[in-house]
Parts: C-alpha cells; structure tokens; sequence
C-alpha cells in the first residue's frame, strides 16, 4: 500500500540514537553507527522521531510500504519488554554504543594500585563515530582525540594522555568517514575546555589532526589545543 513513512537519510544522520530512543513503536535501530528504519510495519508515520533529530536525517514519504501492524507493535512490547529495557537500550543508540560514565574514586589523580595499570577511560563510547554530539561526560571536559593506533604505539598512553579526559578515538582511513561535522557538533554544543590531538606519524592520521583543526575553528569559541605525534616504534616527536 502507499502510506506515509519515515525516511531517513544516513549520509545526515550523526548516530546520537535519539530517534531510536523517541520512536515508540520501536521501528528504529542503530545499525553501523546509523539510524536505520529497521521495522517498517512497526512505523506508525506519525512521526514522533522527527524533532528529536538534531541534524535534520529524518522527513516523511509516501511509498510502498507494509501497513501500520499495532499488534505485532504490541506482542513486541510484551516478548521484549519495550517500554523499559529498549527504551534505556535506545538512548545511547544500539546496546553496544549506549552512553556510561565510569565512576572511579580519584580516577584522575589516583596512582596505579599495587603497580598494576589502571584504565583511565572515563566514559562509553570512545569511538567517534559511536558518540553521542550531545552527553553529560562532555560538560567541563578536556577531549582527547586519539588515533587508534596511539594506544598501541605508546605504552603510557592512558597515564599520560587519557588520564582525567574524555577519550574519542578514529581511524579515517579505516572509517572512510570526515570526522569534521561530528566534531563541531561536540565542541559547538557542549563545554570543552581544551582539546589534545594524539595522532601516529603516518600521512593517514593528517586527516584526524585537520578535522579536529577544522572543528576548533568552526565551533565559534576559543579553546586551548594541542597536537603531539607518536612514532611507529612508539616515541614522543613532539
């Protein structure tokens, strides 16, 4: 039948989850990062996931789609408990990239216990293309925009650069993604107070360090930044 739809465009998309998370029905997952209508028939085209779109993804469209089925709506509620358990799994997007803070007494000025290393990862996700533009943990935060390979390079990175920060990390040559839009998303609409690039020595790491560059210039405010560069063998270049 024709009906009115949701459409969602993923190219727009940002991967908050808030859609999910304002859809009902339960019509939409986070798959790869992305808001995808993953339930047609679960679609009520009434639309309540378009104003909780912060970039705009989502308009409407009338095509060829399976009609509205509110019972199979309702036994999916009742089999998966969806008014509660999907309701907290949607607001971080998918169960994987849904939103924590780590709670650890003194994490940031707490020594290694008995020697042994201690995560200073303070918050879930990590990955840029996971995290949420908008979260409690960015409020007062100093970013850390790591490159993935940083962590392996150098052996002290969580002491050193992650210890009382807020951790993204990227790949763009792997992602295949310009990190620029969601990065002035975070710095524009949050209060960072500072942001450190740590990126590998390899050309492909010159496009995490420009969107992060990118990023600061468009967000409007000044904030202190800095870029250090990690050799393959692990050392400090600057």
């Amino acid at each position: 039948m024709i009906r009115k739809i949701i459409h969602i465009n993923e190219d727009a998309c940002n991967g908050c989850g808030l859609c999910a998370r304002a859809c009902h029905e339960g019509a939409i997952d986070m798959v790869d990062g992305k808001a995808r209508l993953a339930r047609e028939h679960f679609c009520d085209g009434f639309g309540d996931c378009l104003p909780s779109c912060p970039t705009g993804a989502i308009t409407f469209e009338e095509r060829e789609a399976p009609a509205y089925d509110e019972e199979a709506v309702k036994t999916a509620r009742e089999g998966n408990k969806m008014n509660d358990e999907n309701h907290e799994r949607h607001a971080g997007g998918c169960p994987g990239s849904r939103m924590a803070q780590f709670s650890r007494a003194g994490s940031e000025h707490a020594p290694a216990a008995a020697g042994k290393p201690v995560s200073r990862l303070g918050q879930w996700p990590c990955q840029i293309r996971l995290a949420p533009t908008v979260a409690p943990f960015f409020d007062g935060a100093k970013l850390l925009i790591a490159a993935d390979c940083t962590a392996y390079a150098y052996a002290d990175m969580h002491e050193e650069f992650m210890r009382g920060k807020v951790t993204l990390i990227g790949c763009p040559k792997l992602d295949g993604v310009d990190y620029t839009e969601k990065l002035i998303a975070i710095i524009r609409d949050n209060n960072i107070k500072s942001v450190t690039v740590v990126r590998m020595e390899v050309p492909c790491c010159g496009g995490l360090q420009r969107a992060a560059e990118n990023a600061l210039r468009a967000g409007g405010k000044f904030i202190p930044w800095q870029v250090v560069t990690i050799s393959r063998d692990g050392r400090l270049l600057d």
